[in-house]
């Protein structure tokens, strides 16, 4: 995994001013701390952070093709699942390769197909490809939006892009601005692709290509979701089994690495059937002593405070030791000091790490710090992300209340008490609700339905919709950023688009047959799982019980809206907050906490980017 950057402009040549590109490539030094690398020719300069992963010695980045001035130049993030397939088709085609990385084959893919590349590659993926014959740059995102990809028009006519926004910011011609409708995408939670919280900077969509050229950029879809009849009509046994081969596929794909891997292991089904069969998997190709490395995360003091909430029901480390012992996994349990959460050195490099400050506070700052532990041992991690997403498990896909919602459904497990308290004048200029209700809209009239769907299968279809290209697009985004911040790269195999694809398209009778959460998972899981992690209830990420936290927390809150010669203030309602400054901290309630945190997070963003708020 790595951080790509570049600059194109026709007016102002890059090549003749190296510092920018210096700049924006070391922006993203964290993303790739193992090398970093510049190419600059006529009209272009394009940089690379490289965290190594295959082919360790061979595959530097920017890598170039062709003879000076009509080169192919690639700056590469991520990994091609299926580069090994490819390089045998391109070599039959006549293709010589000099290294082992899927770099190059990405590379060789582009002089055979050219834009057309994009559909043949399996992975999770941005790049960009300069064209120096047609002064042209193409850039590529995976079709589930695993990687980011942003992009940002200068004054000079040209185009900048980046890994991060971070880098963007770190060219003259593009600072970091917000206005009204850069805060109602970050602040109503709806979780929108394309605009971002700055005003001016772009996603590139997942599924999504973009060029840029003379004419302007142009950009449309490779890959979206499609409404299919189901491959296997109403047949269980074969429903069960071709999940099972797409996840066994996705799983043996992405073992591949020359560095140490693990596997996350949180005791939940997601993570338990994943990393049983890399496990296997594992052993089949080492020998039956073949042990894989598997980690947990827990608190200190975490057995003695636990309270359940709206999020979680009950402790995980229990869970994730036996479902390590049953596996035969080498497993570890990562435990935190709930007092390093409040380190502000921590919480800085958490919103430095996002560039945003929308998060979810302590679970934000856990999660950096447990990539962090994991990075001592490890460079690559499997992760059991999205498995809710494909497999319906959250309590929207199960709720009456949820599915009769005209509203996103996670709002009604987030509700309005853990939304930012924004100042009652903000709060007037966003409406956010207006806002909320027109993106409901248009997200269900983009969602593809089969002319034959009952009443129920459409809204299944919808929920399904909803949370594969919005709600899992924020956890992505979440993942990649605090794990890459410490020169981790996070797989997850659930986001396999053929797996997607085939589960968007079983029928609801099937997806849940047995009157639960995630059937097809748990049917696929028999044999793979102690069978307390097979039927336990859905649990989401650990956060802190411990009342310091909530204490030291609310001192922090104080502090912040005094910072920032009130600027803070300017942004959120005092009154609300100090409501929750008043409560006692063992009473702190999960929505009001995360309140603080967003409060706490924005004053920090204040002082790191030191935006322009023009509303």
């Amino acid at each position: 995994m790595c951080g790509i950057t570049g600059w194109i402009s026709f007016r102002v040549n890059p090549e003749d001013q190296p510092p920018v590109i210096e700049r924006m490539t070391a922006a993203l030094a964290p993303r790739g701390p193992d090398a970093s690398g510049i190419w600059c020719g006529p009209y272009a300069a394009l940089g690379h952070r490289r965290l190594a992963v295959l082919d360790v010695e061979g595959g530097a980045q920017p890598m170039t093709t062709g003879e000076a001035g009509a080169e192919v130049v690639l700056s590469y993030s991520g990994e091609v699942y299926n580069h090994h397939e490819l390089r045998a088709e391109l070599r039959r085609r006549g293709h010589l390769f000099t290294t082992r990385s899927d770099t190059e084959v990405v590379l060789r893919a582009y002089q055979e197909w050219g834009d057309q590349l994009a559909g043949r590659l399996e992975g999770m993926y941005a790049f960009a490809l300069w064209d120096a014959r047609a002064q042209r740059l193409l850039l590529v995102r995976d079709r589930l939006g695993v990687k980011p990809l942003y992009y940002a028009a200068t004054p000079d006519g040209g185009l900048v892009f980046g890994s991060e926004p971070k880098a963007l910011f770190a060219h003259p011609g593009c600072r970091p601005r917000v206005d009204a409708q850069g805060l109602r995408e970050a602040y109503s939670l709806v979780f929108s692709t394309g605009g971002t919280l700055w005003a001016g900077v772009r996603e590139v969509p997942p599924g999504g290509v973009a060029a840029f050229d003379r004419g302007g950029l142009d950009e449309r879809l490779y890959w979206q979701l499609e409404a299919r009849p189901h491959d296997d009509g109403l047949d269980l046994d074969a429903t069960v089994g071709a999940v099972r081969a797409r996840l066994d596929r996705a799983a043996r794909t992405q073992l591949e690495a020359d560095v140490p891997l693990c596997s996350l292991l949180s005791g939940g089904i997601d993570s338990t059937v994943l990393t049983a069969l890399l496990a296997d998997e594992l052993r089949l190709r080492e020998g039956p002593g073949a042990r894989l490395r598997s980690y947990a995360v827990d608190y200190s003091d975490q057995a003695e405070h636990f309270t359940g909430d709206v999020l979680r029901t009950g402790h995980d480390t229990p869970f994730a030791a036996e479902a390590g012992a049953f596996i035969g996994t080498d497993h570890h349990t990562v435990v935190l000091d709930p007092h390093a959460l409040l380190d502000p050195e921590h919480r800085a490099a958490v919103v430095a790490a996002r560039d945003s400050p929308i998060g979810v506070g302590d679970m934000d700052t856990s999660l950096y710090l447990f990539f962090g532990e994991i990075k001592r041992h490890s460079t690559v991690a499997l992760s059991g992300e999205a498995a809710d997403e494909v497999f319906g498990g959250y309590p929207w896909f199960h709720s009456s209340k949820a599915l009769a919602a005209e509203t996103f459904p996670w709002l009604l497990v987030t509700g309005d008490e853990a939304a930012m308290p924004l100042h009652p004048d903000l709060a007037a200029t966003l409406r956010i609700g207006e806002f909320r209700r027109d993106t409901y809209r248009r997200a269900l009239a983009a969602v593809p339905h089969l002319d034959d769907e009952s009443a129920d299968r459409h809204r299944q279809r919808e929920m399904q919709h909803l949370s594969l290209t919005r709600w899992l697009r924020q956890l992505l985004h979440r993942k990649d950023r605090l794990s890459m911040a410490q020169g981790l790269e996070v797989r997850v195999p659930y986001c396999d688009h053929r797996l997607v694809e085939y589960a968007f398209n079983t029928p609801w009778s099937l997806q849940s047959y047995d009157g639960r959460e995630k059937s097809l998972l748990r049917a696929v899981g028999a044999g793979l799982a102690p069978p307390s992690v097979l039927h336990r209830p859905k649990n989401h990420y650990p956060a802190t019980h411990h009342p310091d936290y909530n204490r030291g927390l609310q001192n922090m809150a104080r502090d912040a809206l005094a910072a920032q010669g009130g600027r803070v203030r300017d942004l959120v309602d005092e009154t609300v907050v100090k409501s929750c400054l008043d409560t006692e901290p063992a009473h702190l309630e999960w929505g009001h906490r995360l309140r603080l945190e967003r409060v706490v997070d924005l004053a920090l963003w204040l002082d790191r980017m030191n935006p322009e708020i023009a509303l």
